[in-house]
């Protein structure tokens, strides 16, 4: 199966230049059963990641535009009357795909992106007085435009506690840009990609990744990451055990990656600012902590 991750990660490094790391952890992230959030500024390649991902992966893919407007109807689906029959038919909404895209979703209200609530949480909707299933897998990616720009809602603690991971992409370094002003757009690529894996495949990737070894002093070690967040002064509150189910799952993934069947302490290292820093926020600001400040914080908790 290594020699079908190198693969899928050549695919995705021929789109989005210079980006090795955001690219692993993205594919950690759906490999770990995730929903992945991408904040950043506008043009630096959020969406066409999602198009590439469903498209190495094999992904049936929809795209929603979130914006001011949007209803919950025009994601999930609304039954329609029709005459001839004189009965209610459902037409299913885009989030009836394998992977849906939810392009700048915080500038749609809060009651809009509530409607995805349920489907990342339990892999189905309530519609009509019915509960209708997802496809398997689902995943959704959303992209989200940072919160200082203009016609922008924060998403509430319930929805952003729902992605496993928050990544940024951020600006591309000098030799990748170079590629890009020379005409080596990986948006144009996108039309060249095909499939590296079918669906079954994919689920036997996510059933390996969780049969991933953990010692039990690496158990500890969780935990006394969990407790600490729940502890210390740094955070208005700490990580749920959901965050903490989720933290495990994503190391589990960045291990199985890097050709390991077994969790080694640099894998939750590694994972942990992704996985927590959208979940944790400062106490006096109320701004989230990210990246290398909020590893410096864990710093202080010992490896057993």
């Amino acid at each position: 199966m290594q020699t079908t991750i190198r693969s899928i990660l050549q695919q995705l490094n021929t789109v989005i230049l210079g980006k090795e790391v955001p690219l692993k952890l993205a594919l950690s992230c759906l490999l770990a059963r995730g929903h992945l959030l991408i904040e950043d500024i506008p043009g630096v390649g959020k969406t066409t990641l999602s198009h590439a991902l469903a498209t190495t992966l094999g992904l049936k893919y929809s795209r929603i535009q979130f914006t001011s407007d949007l209803l919950p109807a025009d994601i999930l689906g609304s039954a329609v009357y029709e005459r001839e029959s004189g009965e209610f038919h459902f037409h299913p909404g885009p989030i009836f795909s394998q992977l849906l895209l939810a392009d700048e979703v915080n500038r749609a209200t809060p009651k809009t992106q509530s409607a995805l609530l349920e489907a990342m949480e339990e892999q189905q909707v309530s519609i009509e007085g019915k509960t209708r299933p997802l496809p398997n897998p689902f995943f959704v990616i959303a992209t989200q435009n940072p919160s200082f720009q203009i016609g922008t809602f924060p998403l509430p603690e319930s929805q952003l506690d729902r992605f496993l991971m928050c990544i940024q992409l951020g600006y591309p370094n000098a030799a990748a840009e170079r590629q890009l002003l020379a005409g080596n757009s990986g948006r144009e690529r996108l039309n060249t990609l095909s499939a590296v894996i079918t669906t079954a495949q994919l689920l036997t990737l996510q059933q390996q990744v969780s049969e991933v070894q953990c010692s039990e002093a690496l158990l500890d070690y969780l935990q006394a990451l969990l407790g600490f967040s729940r502890e210390a002064p740094h955070f208005a509150s700490g990580l749920s055990p959901r965050s903490g189910l989720g933290l495990l799952q994503a190391a589990k993934a960045w291990a199985f990656i890097e050709g390991r069947d077994y969790l080694l302490p640099e894998d939750l290292q590694q994972t942990l600012p992704y996985v927590a820093g959208h979940r944790l926020a400062n106490p006096q600001s109320g701004e989230h902590y990210g990246g290398e400040a909020l590893l410096k914080l864990f710093h202080e908790v010992a490896i057993p």
